[in-house]
């Protein structure tokens, strides 16, 4: 008899990626708002990063979209 492993079923988002990129200084923002955006691996001012679609994101996104700008990319 064979063992079926766990193999991960692909969901929607396994191909959907996110470009955020910060348009607003951090200069006199709360700190948990700043740690927010460096955990989105953003730096400075303008920096992009590009990120997998997953809720966990989506929420830190959600945190601090006045500080954010997303678009949302297909990775074949």
């Amino acid at each position: 008899m064979a063992i079926k492993k766990d193999v991960p079923k692909k969901t929607s988002t396994d191909n959907k990626y996110l470009k955020v990129k910060l348009v607003r200084s951090l200069i006199g923002r709360p700190r948990k708002q700043r740690e927010v955006v460096k955990g989105l691996g953003l730096r400075r001012f303008d920096s992009e990063s590009i990120l997998k679609d997953t809720p966990e994101i989506r929420g830190m996104i959600n945190k601090v979209p006045h500080l954010v700008q997303v678009r949302e990319l297909e990775k074949k």
